[in-house]
């Protein structure tokens, strides 16, 4: 399967690297990453191991520190589309917390925090390493540096729109008390920019990988984060230059939307010509008693029902959390081909229905049989990939760029052609490219793959769209703009408290 061929960085020299990595890896301490050269002269051979190290945050971002904190889900928890779900309220009662945006510092993300904060540590190593090069050929160093910008920017750019107020750092934090100044968000957006602003400069990546390097970072991923972050900053002084950005890819000729959007999503489908990057899970290696190591998924057996019978055999059974809404099954059209695709509708007696139940559950990432083998603990170990960005999210941003924030076409690109590729392929015809419409196109494209919460933020919906009084499905509750950030871990406080770098609190949170 394509998953075994993928790139040397992260298969053998990565399971070298395990032995390495099993600690926790606390952002106020420099941890495992120190523990490969750093400072130093640096081979390729050692950039390579500090990078494969830098990569592997990819696999940890649904278990990690005994937390369950598949970053897909907790985006969407608080979005329109899905609730918690699980056995109770009290069920991973964070997540529910999360749900209702009355989430504290004693039950937030602490597994977001401390999987992405690992990341830009072993991200900031890579690029030390990268200076101190040896014998290293000028065009691989820069595709080096441009591969851990780009993953520092993608790791800080989710610690920035789920926390905002930050601390940051870019040298290891060696020296007592291990600690970093707690930026504000838009200094935080500045880093995250200059970073992958150095990704987006033409060849320094290929803009599509193939072969043993699919997965690595390639320019389109760059140019996709960058339009991610411009966005959701509102920086109108970007505005072109996404626009553009987009028409570039769209003009590239290396992507093309996948034909049937169902079968996108099977393991065969990996890394397809949509694929524009995408995480590379293995079904192997977690366990429960090991909280930093494997390449497996656990976010397929968290969204699926439970104790399911599936009369087909195709899906599995899970833990039931993140069903979906009533609301979000029916505002797909007649005909949509997205609907069936993305949501699996479950008679009664085929699963046991748990807290907030529907009927109705995730199917891009949903348990399929045959897709976490044994041995291991399979709950853990699922392979399915995480498509992060795909070329339908290029279109649609370009359409967006020009029907709502009144860019001019470029390229030749037109919009209105962009959202009929996006109909035509889920089996609709053509439609006025109207705000209403772009934003409607992009809920059904994206449902359950972590876009709608910070699309809603964006638009200035939020408010509006997500106050609620769902007393059916317990899910009463106000969101107010103050609370798209989250409230820094307890733990973090408490660490910071009475030093220099005493971290403050969030908002309103307690």
């Amino acid at each position: 399967m394509k998953k075994y061929q993928l790139l040397s960085i992260i298969t053998a020299v990565l399971i070298g690297m395990l032995s390495v990595t099993s600690c926790s890896d606390d952002f106020l301490t420099a941890s495992s990453t120190e523990k490969l050269e750093s400072g130093g002269p640096a081979t390729e051979g050692s950039i390579l191991s500090n990078l494969a190290s830098a990569y592997q945050i990819l696999l940890f971002d649904s278990y990690a520190n005994y937390n369950y904190n598949a970053v897909l889900l907790m985006s969407d928890l608080r979005s329109d589309d899905l609730y918690k779900g699980g056995g109770s309220a009290g069920d991973q009662e964070q997540l529910y917390k999360l749900s209702q945006f009355t989430s504290t510092a004693a039950s937030t993300l602490d597994g977001l925090w401390s999987i992405y904060f690992t990341g830009l540590a072993r991200c900031n190593n890579v690029i030390i390493s990268c200076d101190n090069a040896v014998n290293v050929k000028e065009e691989k160093l820069e595709q080096f540096k441009a591969e851990a910008h780009f993953l520092r920017a993608y790791y800080v750019h989710l610690l920035w729109k789920f926390w905002g107020n930050i601390p940051y750092f870019e040298k290891p934090l060696s020296d007592p008390p291990y600690m970093a100044k707690q930026l504000p968000a838009d200094s935080i957006y500045n880093k995250i920019m200059k970073d992958v602003d150095f990704a987006c400069v033409e060849g320094r990546l290929p803009m599509k990988t193939t072969g043993n390097d699919l997965g690595r970072v390639s320019r389109a991923a760059a140019l996709m984060l960058r339009a991610r972050v411009v966005l959701y900053q509102k920086d109108q002084s970007r505005y072109a230059q996404i626009t553009n950005d987009m028409a570039t890819i769209i003009k590239s000729g290396k992507y093309e939307l996948f034909e049937d959007f169902d079968a996108m999503w099977k393991d065969e489908n990996e890394f397809c010509k949509e694929s524009i990057f995408e995480s590379n899970q293995l079904p192997e290696g977690k366990g429960w008693g090991n909280a930093w190591s494997g390449y497996g998924t656990n976010l397929p057996a968290f969204i699926s029902p439970a104790d399911l019978k599936d009369p087909d055999g195709v899906f599995k059974g899970g833990w039931g959390f993140g069903p979906v809404r009533q609301a979000a099954y029916d505002m797909y059209e007649q005909g949509d081909k997205r609907r069936d695709g993305s949501i699996n509708k479950w008679d009664d007696g085929l699963y046991t229905a748990r807290f907030q139940n529907t009927g109705l559950f995730q199917r891009k990432y949903a348990a399929r049989v045959g897709y976490n083998p044994p041995p291991g603990d399979v709950d853990l170990n699922y392979c399915n990939n995480l498509r992060i960005f795909r070329y339908a999210e290029t279109l649609l941003n370009y359409v967006e760029l020009v029907k709502i924030h009144g860019q001019a076409e470029v390229q030749g690109v037109s919009a209105q052609g962009c959202l009929d590729q996006i109909r035509t392929r889920a089996g609709l015809g053509s439609i006025p490219a109207t705000e209403e419409s772009i934003k409607l196109e992009r809920r059904r494209e994206f449902l359950g793959e972590g876009m709608r919460f910070w699309d809603l933020v964006r638009w200035g919906d939020a408010p509006t769209v997500l106050t609620e009084n769902d007393s059916e499905h317990n899910s009463v509750r106000t969101f107010e703009e103050w609370m798209k950030y989250l409230p820094i871990p307890q733990g973090e406080m408490e660490k910071t408290k009475g030093t220099e770098f005493e971290l403050k609190q969030n908002g309103n949170w307690k």
